[in-house]
């Protein structure tokens, strides 16, 4: 990505204040979302995920959108962000690796077996919406 833009400087901070998001693309011709831990390096994000799913594969030099939000936060703020570009398995450095913290043990009780994306960034989007502390969640039944 080329000199980030205001709007994509607060994406980056925002996303950093979040460990967990959901990468999105086709496998099959079909869409899927998949969970994946994040962190953020030289303007570019860094996805650690299952390999054993093999969401990772249908990834792999195609298009992505990677979101995080902060839905189940107290803040007052709700906020989203999302960066869409082409995804790339890569080999993360050791500092990176330490960035990331410790690898889960199990996954839908299977081994963790953790595969790595780097997502260059093309597009990124910043949406936020302001609680209204005099209005409860309604539900309908």
């Amino acid at each position: 990505m080329d000199a980030m833009s205001p709007e994509e400087l607060h994406a980056v901070e925002l996303l950093r204040r979040v460990p967990y998001g959901r990468v999105a693309t086709s496998m099959r011709a079909l869409p899927f979302l998949a969970l994946a831990r994040h962190i953020v390096v030289d303007g570019g994000v860094l996805l650690r995920m299952h390999s054993g799913f093999g969401y990772h594969q249908a990834c792999n030099g195609s298009v992505v959108a990677y979101g995080a939000d902060n839905s189940h936060s107290p803040d007052p703020e709700l906020w989203s962000v999302q960066f869409t570009g082409t995804a790339q398995v890569v080999e993360p450095a050791n500092a990176e690796l330490e960035l990331f913290g410790p690898v889960p043990h199990f996954i839908d009780g299977q081994v963790f077996d953790p595969v790595y994306m780097r997502i260059e960034p093309q597009f990124v989007t910043v949406h936020s919406l302001a609680r209204n502390p005099d209005r409860q969640y309604q539900h309908a039944l």
